[in-house]
């Protein structure tokens, strides 16, 4: 059993993800669903330490051990770059390997609104992408990138782990940074990036106080800050930014919040009706003076309800209205909607309103 081999079948199948573990044969993830792959013999020790020696140098086989799991990039040439992560459990080695497509998809490829591409314009500032995992935040990061990268001359500055998708210079100069191999840390690589002459600094993601307080004070000083976080929608987000710095802070960076945030985008992946791949349902929330006036003041929870009503004006959206324009367009069901969405009243109140007779 070869990995190369794997992952060939692994795209050549269009799944999303491949799953190997000692004891059971390769699984993926195939429009959202896990199967296993047809005919496939159950993975040995023997297999995985062959898998991790394909994988992993000598130096990252010692961060493994360390630390008892890592993330790297993997190219396979003619067929796709992987997201790699290794992990023990229950003493044994695991993966879990994501399809990066070498090409990159643009806002028009992804369907992505309107607002995503306005959000890219801006000239400084913090755009944030949040959404679980697996929901697509990464691409829709890259399509941002690549939208920059093409229209516009210049200096992007990239800090990953690991680096995902490539970029080649276009009409802007793109310098792409791993944590691990170019850069001790997230916050490391921040803090030198201010010497290197940025106009746009993107973030893998933002994970701990030392990132945020310095992706935040970048945004600040006329930098466009791109950054990703594992939350579920745009008031989610504000809290965890604000409950990220010590009690006495909180009234501060509410303060800089309302200054320098730009936009949330927030997004899941909605299986299709035709099984044929998944959609992205998109929440956007745009910094308008409703917006700014709760951010400062500490008022989360009515963000929801300005979203839900500045659709013409702010070109907004909530996740559930979202959500009934996949609907209206018979690309997601109910079942699915109802599913991925937060607030199901706020679904069926959106229904109603387009349908008098939905009950």
């Amino acid at each position: 059993m070869k990995l190369d081999e794997l992952l060939k079948q692994m795209c050549d199948l269009g799944a999303s993800d491949l799953h190997l573990k000692v004891g059971r044969p390769p699984v993926i993830r195939l429009h959202g669903d896990l199967m296993n792959i047809e005919n496939a013999d159950r993975i040995s020790a023997t297999h995985m330490d062959d898998f991790i020696f394909d994988v992993l140098n000598d130096e990252d086989q010692i961060r493994l051990k360390k630390n008892k799991g890592i993330d790297v990039a993997y190219s396979l040439p003619g067929v796709s770059r992987f997201r790699v992560n290794i992990l023990f459990q229950r003493g044994t080695l695991a993966m879990v390997i994501r399809t990066i497509p070498f090409k990159i998809p643009t806002i028009d490829d992804l369907a992505l609104p309107e607002m995503v591409r306005k959000l890219s314009d801006m000239n400084s500032g913090l755009v944030l992408i949040t959404g679980p995992a697996g929901s697509g935040k990464s691409t829709t990061l890259a399509a941002m990138i690549d939208y920059i990268n093409t229209t516009y001359h210049k200096q992007i500055i990239t800090i990953e782990d690991p680096i995902e998708y490539l970029f080649r210079d276009n009409n802007s100069s793109v310098i792409q940074r791993e944590v691990g191999s170019d850069t001790p840390s997230f916050a490391e690589g921040l803090r030198m990036v201010f010497r290197q002459d940025p106009d746009v600094i993107v973030i893998g993601e933002m994970r701990d106080l030392e990132t945020i307080s310095t992706a935040m004070s970048a945004a600040e000083t006329g930098h466009l800050v791109l950054s990703t976080l594992h939350t579920l929608d745009a008031p989610q987000t504000i809290d965890r930014i604000v409950d990220s710095f010590p009690q006495g802070q909180h009234r501060q960076i509410r303060i800089q919040l309302s200054q320098i945030l730009r936009g949330v985008i927030s997004q899941r992946l909605v299986p299709k009706i035709d099984k044929k791949g998944r959609a992205a349902a998109i929440e956007i929330m745009t910094n308008s003076p409703a917006i700014s006036d709760h951010l400062l003041n500490g008022r989360t929870g009515d963000l929801y309800d300005s979203m839900r009503g500045s659709v013409e004006n702010f070109q907004m959206q909530t996740l559930e209205q979202s959500l009934v324009a996949l609907m209206v367009f018979e690309l997601i069901s109910y079942e699915e909607a109802r599913n991925s969405c937060q607030r199901i009243s706020e679904l069926d109140s959106a229904l109603r309103a387009l349908y008098p007779d939905y009950t």
